[in-house]
């Protein structure tokens, strides 16, 4: 059953990286500026992070087949609405509902694993249905650029509609849950926001928020969004061969989460290796900001991706930062401030290059720039704030 709401979540992960190879035909199409394409790809993750609390309540209520059974189609409606959309406008839409369909994709496998897997190999098993899920960004590389050069565009997310049906119907016939205890106390929207307020009282939750805002923000938006448009344009290499590039990066992308789920420090050195990792981005962005060389911007992105997976480590570090009646609160808060910091960098970022343009700066310095800033901003407010470790301490120092 897994394995089958792996591939929803593979789906999700293809949706939400389309724009390395689609941004160029958009931008041709439409005649897009580089922050109308922030706010075309920041769309998705923005309705798939706002919606995430919903989603939760939902499978807490209704479990994990009904949630994503009901939630997905909204994804396909909005693949085929994509696929046709006649503006810019309607282009927007059909990705807010592929933002709302996907929503429930990651935290169904994340509840899933919870539920029926023991805590020690919470870790190891997330690792392993990120990697699983990696095969829906694969099909973003290569084989999604030689569709759109065989037909286009809309092919695309028309190909991508009909995998999500199939991925539909294998959740339909194959995940089962058995039937929840009727005795449990019913969850609301509303009582689920103010179980939140707990976790706000916490010292580290702030820092956690701040440093899951830009972690893998970093990430889907070089992967998602640029990468395409930065060998195209800063170097000249066509669709295809852009496409290649990106392949290699998923596959060393879809290598490293089960790596550090296998390499999971625990304890206190866990954030030591978050933070360690994001200054690694950071330092990777900035060299791709200075740098105007091919070998660079293909090789670092590669490097990347190896190093991409540190993020499967903030699901732990949240599972063991909190208490276990907390955990599905804070895992559900935890992808809500992945998502949204997704949309605010993919939107940033389009913005910076828009004004890059005007201002005769070269545009993907400034893009590299501003995911540098905000990698370092996110990193450093971890660092300063109270983390886990830190505060189980004071809390078992006070009489």
């Amino acid at each position: 059953m897994l394995i089958v709401l792996a591939s929803a979540f593979a789906l999700s992960q293809a949706f939400r990286t389309v724009g390395a190879m689609m941004a160029t035909p958009l931008a041709q199409h439409f005649g897009l500026t580089a922050q109308a394409l922030g706010l075309w790809a920041g769309t998705f993750h923005f309705m798939f992070g706002a919606t995430q609390l919903a989603m939760g309540v939902s499978i807490d209520i209704y479990g994990v087949r009904r949630t994503v059974l009901t939630a997905f189609p909204l994804a396909i409606a909005g693949a085929v609405l994509c696929a046709a959309a006649p503006s810019f406008h309607a282009l927007l839409l059909g990705q807010a509902m592929i933002g709302v369909g996907c929503a429930p994709a990651f935290l169904a496998c994340t509840v899933f694993i919870a539920r029926h897997f023991e805590a020690a190999r919470f870790t190891a098993m997330s690792g392993l249905v990120m990697s699983m899920a990696g095969l829906g960004i694969l099909f973003t590389g290569t084989p999604l650029a030689l569709l759109i050069e065989a037909a286009s565009w809309r092919a695309g997310y028309a190909c991508l509609a009909g995998f999500a049906v199939l991925s539909w119907g294998f959740v339909f016939w194959r995940v089962h849950e058995p039937p929840r205890a009727a005795s449990h106390e019913r969850q609301t929207l509303a009582k689920a926001v103010r179980e939140l307020l707990p976790l706000f009282a916490m010292p580290h939750t702030l820092g956690l928020l701040c440093f899951a805002c830009v972690s893998y923000a970093a990430f889907i938006t070089l992967r998602g969004l640029w990468l395409g448009p930065v060998l195209h344009d800063r170097h000249g290499l066509s669709l295809v061969s852009s496409g290649n590039v990106a392949l290699v990066m998923t596959i060393a992308g879809m290598i490293s989460p089960a790596m550090f789920g296998r390499l999971d420090p625990g304890g206190a050195r866990r954030g030591r290796w978050l933070m360690g990792c994001a200054f690694a981005a950071a330092v990777i962005f900035a060299f791709m900001a200075f740098t105007h060389s091919l070998a660079v911007d293909i090789g670092l992105p590669i490097l990347y991706g190896l190093l991409s997976g540190y993020s499967v480590l903030q699901y732990s570090y949240t599972r063991a930062a909190y208490p276990a009646a907390m955990t599905g609160r804070a895992l559900s808060l935890l992808n809500m401030a992945m998502f949204l910091g997704v949309s605010l960098m993919q939107w940033t970022t389009g913005v910076a290059a828009s004004w890059a343009t005007s201002n005769g700066v070269e545009p993907f310095r400034a893009v590299f720039l501003t995911i540098t800033g905000m990698l370092a901003v996110g990193t450093l407010a971890f660092l300063l704030l109270p983390r886990a470790h830190e505060s189980a301490r004071l809390a078992s120092a006070r009489p």
